[in-house]
Parts: C-alpha cells; structure tokens; sequence
C-alpha cells in the first residue's frame, strides 16, 4: 500500500529555530542509532518512520555506523527515502555522522580529513542522495589537528554534499575552538549533539549550554530517556527481555539498582500528577526553557514515537516541580552519561 502523509501534519509538531541560523528543526526529532539495524524487519522501521512524519518530525538522524552491522541504518533509511517517501526529500532534514569505526585499518575512524570525506561520500551511497543536511563530526579526535578535522567539514559542505555542520559531544572549550576556526573559513556551522538528561547533566557544569547561546548555536540532544531509564520499561524493578540493557548494549545493569529505581518510581509520580508519561515529562524537561533545539528520540515500536511525541502538549514546569525533580533526579545522582573533560 502506498503511503500518503497526514495532511495535518505541521500543525502536530513545534518547529524550533537551530541557533541563529534559517533552519527550523522538530522540537522533537528521530534517531536511527539502536533498532535500524538488518535484525530489524524492513515494515517495523518503515512504520516507524511513517508515524513520526505523520506527527511532524521532519528531522531523522544517521550516523555511519550506526546498525547493526554498521552502515546498515543507512541502507535502510535509503530504502525508505525511495519507496515511503518518494517525493518528499525536500521535506525532510537528514543528518549522519563519522567519527567512530567504520572499516579496519588506520583511516576508518576518528577525525582525519581521510576518513571524514570519505565515510561522507559512503554515507550518501548508502542513503542514496546526493547530499545530507547536516553532517557531524561524532567525536573529537585528539590526535589529529582539530584544524584538519573543521577544514573537512567545510570541504564537505563546499563540495554540496551537506548544507550545514555540527559536532557531537565536544566539550565547551573545543566547541569554542571548533566555532572559531568555521566561522573563519565561512562555514554554516549551526548545530551541536550532546547527550542530556534528568540524570545526566554533563552540558551544565561544562558550561557547553552557556557557550552554544554565546556563539547562537543550536542544540539536538540525544539519550533525553537516559537509555530508556526515563521510561516505564523499569519501573517494575525487572529487566525486560528487549530491553538495552538485558542485550548488553548501551545501558549498563549497574545502573537499575535499588536505589535508583526508587528515584524513578519518584520522578514517573510527578510525570503522573502533570498527566504526562514518564518519557514524556523526561523530553518536555530538556526542551523546558527553549534552550535545546531539539530531543533526540529512538523507538522500536511506534507507540514509542507516538508517546514521545506528545510531550511537547505541556512542556511548562513549576518551580516546585523542577526543584521535586532535582530531589530525585539530580541529587539521586544517576548518572550514566557523565562526559569526559577533554572531549
């Protein structure tokens, strides 16, 4: 059956500006690190893809390696651009990402011109465009002249195979440097992907939030359900068989101890006063003071997305409410993201 779009679809999302530049980005977007793997039947991502267009989140988020195998999340987003939504490319926002391992030897990673461009050039292969709408350095490579790394990124723009860059995971200071050195070459340098959560609030102490409103640079942040903790998947005190963390996949076991899951029960009561689900209030506090562009969400279900997608109904807090949530949530100290201090 052929897919038709909701034809009320703009009206379901907010639509926020990325930093100081043109380009408008869904409060909340959808990422294809986990569950857009070959292990993974082609309808169920297609689905899930369709329902988030259909809720108005134009914006789907690659990486190379993202699977799995790595590059297979790629492929399948490629077939969906050719079949689901054939027609619709100038309606959507794609970004991807190289930084992380790619292919065996010394120029498969990290962030050398190299490797940049080429796993630019792999990626669009594989999506089957001819240019992404943002492309990311995934991580800072401290071995190779961050000078090097930003020149690739403008070449890459330069040579019309992505119109915006961005840079997931540096630090304050590096962002400071990575600015500096794009807007000397006249780079669109708008956007940074960090992780942020209830539990993990590494961009404050860093002062990376203060430093993205200095230098108008928007925001994108993943793991907003700290890795699914900030859902109802364990408020049992269980281990669900699908979960990450019963796959030994990002989500450490360590985490789901006693202690903390008291601190959730505690946070999804307050998600329950405000009529909202516990992912729901987790995704409407990142976005809560307009500072963040956007929330990165994964799903492999669509009534994932569908939740997910209604947290932007009530994305005010009290401040009763925010200092309750800090009780639990800040000064339980679950933290599982904690950012290294030279990235």
């Amino acid at each position: 059956m052929t897919y038709i779009p909701d034809e009320n679809r703009y009206n379901k999302m907010i639509y926020n500006r990325t930093g100081k530049s043109g380009l408008l980005l869904p409060a909340i977007s959808l990422g294809l690190w986990h569950n857009f793997g070959d292990n993974v039947a082609h309808q169920v991502k297609a689905k899930i893809c369709t329902t988030a267009f259909d809720l108005g989140i134009t914006h789907f988020d690659l990486a190379n390696n993202y699977g799995p195998p790595p590059g297979s999340a790629e492929i399948a987003f490629g077939r969906i651009l050719r079949e689901e939504f054939h027609g619709l490319r100038d309606e959507l926002i794609i970004s991807s990402k190289a930084g992380y391992l790619m292919w065996p030897g010394p120029y498969g990673e990290w962030g050398s011109r190299k490797y940049l461009i080429s796993s630019c050039d792999q990626s669009l292969k594989r999506l089957g465009v001819d240019y992404v709408d943002i492309f990311y350095s995934h991580r800072v490579d401290p071995n190779t002249p961050l000078e090097e790394t930003m020149m690739a990124l403008d070449q890459i723009v330069r040579s019309g195979k992505a119109l915006y860059v961005g840079i997931s995971s540096y630090n304050a200071k590096r962002t400071r440097e990575a600015y500096a050195i794009l807007k000397s070459l006249g780079t669109p340098f708008v956007i940074h992907q960090p992780s942020y959560s209830m539990l993990n609030r590494w961009i404050e102490t860093d002062g990376l939030l203060d430093t993205l409103d200095d230098l108008g640079l928007g925001s994108i942040v993943f793991s907003p359900l700290a890795q699914g903790m900030l859902s109802d998947k364990y408020l049992k005190g269980d281990i669900p068989s699908d979960s990450r963390a019963s796959q030994g996949g990002s989500l450490s076991t360590n985490f789901l101890n006693e202690a903390n899951i008291v601190n959730i029960k505690a946070l999804n009561a307050i998600a329950q006063r405000r009529g909202q689900t516990l992912a729901q209030m987790a995704i409407a506090w990142v976005l809560r003071n307009g500072r963040v562009t956007s929330a990165l969400i994964g799903a492999s279900r669509v009534e994932q997305v569908i939740d997910c997608a209604g947290a932007i109904n009530n994305l005010d807090f009290s401040h009763d409410e925010l200092n309750e949530i800090d009780r639990y949530a800040k000064d339980g100290n679950i933290n599982i993201w904690q950012q290294s201090s030279d990235s």
